[in-house]
């Protein structure tokens, strides 16, 4: 049996970053290549139907080993990496026996990861802890729920006297670009739950997330020369920032937390003659979620008043909603999670996503899809790390789930 660092290790040498921008699907070839491999491996471990459809998603199903009639159970993890940082020639290292000092990733860049800006750092003296170059992303989004889900179904193979039911596996593509479940069928994965093994820090338990919303903006100017350009120039940058000095200073990711939710410019390109700007809105409550949208909306109604019809130009469209009111009519599946964990040593943190899965997604198509922790931090970036103990445990959890499905007091 492989044991989960080895098997992570090797998956993030892959290069599956997502590309927002591509017509296919899934988005890179990259996926597709890791995709197969991971079909593969399934197929060596003995699951006869593993396999990858033509859309990219990778499935398999371990298959009851007792007589009862229990519901199926899901897994599902994305084989993407987000376009936010370079994804390929990822040079993982593992600082041993963590001694709570600065992490020199990349001493010639001078890229250090401190516990001074990270304290969560902290949290893991003591512990193996596994980083990057300093130059990619590290992939433990989520390429770490990809191993813990595939060690855990090696383990519960290998060891036939574990009684679980019907286990499913899901690998999907294109989760970091909001399209990971475009294409999932739904009655065709065939579990009456699952988990996205997609979360962050050990412990986490979520089934709350944002509602989400992204607005796409573009805004006509005017160029006209600078040395004749008095009351006739209508500049689309100048017109973009005061777009964005609009918007509630404090109401940003860096200025909350929490149930906060906040408008978030994500990308904005320009000149005199033409912008376009990219905006996240995120809220967890429906109400604030719809005032954020109608706020959007009345920026580009007054500046569109002062600058003329049809300057700023606004295509807002919703992306995923709280799948807490989904959950929460199937809070056994918060019930088996949390015992699950506490079975392993693990202390369940019951908190809302900052961000969205896609379980969000699922949840709203049929499939009640709460999120369990990988272990990871600092996910999409050069920063990011996982402690090698919070991956084992997470395989553990996996695994205890699977038979606490067995021995969940369903109703009759």
């Amino acid at each position: 049996m492989e044991d989960v660092i080895q098997r992570f290790l090797r998956y993030v040498k892959y290069d599956t970053c997502s590309n927002e921008i591509s017509p296919a699907y899934p988005s890179t070839d990259g996926q597709l290549i890791f995709a197969q491999v991971l079909a593969d491996e399934l197929a060596h471990m003995g699951l006869k139907d593993a396999c990858v459809d033509q859309n990219g998603y990778v499935t398999a199903t371990l298959t009851s080993n007792v007589s009862s009639n229990l519901p199926a159970i899901g897994f599902i993890s994305h084989m993407d990496t987000s376009p936010d940082m370079p994804g390929h020639d990822v040079k993982p290292h593992i600082i041993e026996n963590y001694d709570g000092s600065d992490i020199i990733l990349n001493r010639d860049m001078g890229i250090v990861l401190s516990p001074s800006e990270f304290p969560h750092l902290r949290n893991y003296i003591g512990q193996d802890i596994i980083v990057t170059d300093g130059t990619t992303l590290l992939g433990a989004d989520d390429k770490a729920g990809v191993a813990e889900i595939m060690t855990a179904v090696e383990f519960l193979l290998e060891h036939s006297e574990i009684k679980h039911g019907t286990v499913k596996v899901c690998f999907t593509p294109d989760e970091e670009v909001g399209r990971g479940v475009d294409r999932f069928d739904t009655a065709k994965f065939g579990a009456a739950f699952a988990y996205t093994v997609d979360g962050g820090e050990i412990g986490e338990l979520n089934y709350e997330n944002f509602n989400a919303a992204a607005a796409r903006i573009k805004i006509k100017g005017k160029s006209i020369h600078t040395g004749d350009a008095k009351g006739k120039m209508k500049n689309a940058v100048l017109i973009g920032m005061e777009l964005n000095d609009m918007l509630p200073p404090d109401e940003i990711p860096a200025n909350t937390e929490g149930y906060e939710g906040f408008y978030h410019i994500n990308n904005f390109d320009g000149n005199v003659d033409h912008a376009d700007a990219y905006y996240l809105i995120r809220d967890f409550d429906k109400k604030g979620f719809e005032d954020r949208k109608n706020f959007m909306k009345g920026i580009a109604d007054k500046l569109n008043a002062k600058y003329g019809a049809d300057t700023v130009n606004i295509d807002l469209y919703d992306q995923y909603y709280n799948m807490k009111e989904i959950i929460e009519r199937h809070m056994y599946a918060i019930d088996i999670a949390k015992a699950a964990m506490q079975q392993a040593g693990v202390q369940p943190l019951i908190l809302p996503i900052r961000g969205g899965t896609d379980g969000a997604r699922l949840s709203y198509m049929g499939l009640p899809t709460p999120n369990i922790f990988t272990g990871g931090h600092n996910f999409h970036g050069r920063y990011e790390y996982i402690p090698v103990q919070s991956m084992q445990k997470a395989v553990e959890v996996i695994v205890n789930i699977a038979i606490n499905c067995c021995t969940y007091p369903w109703p009759s």
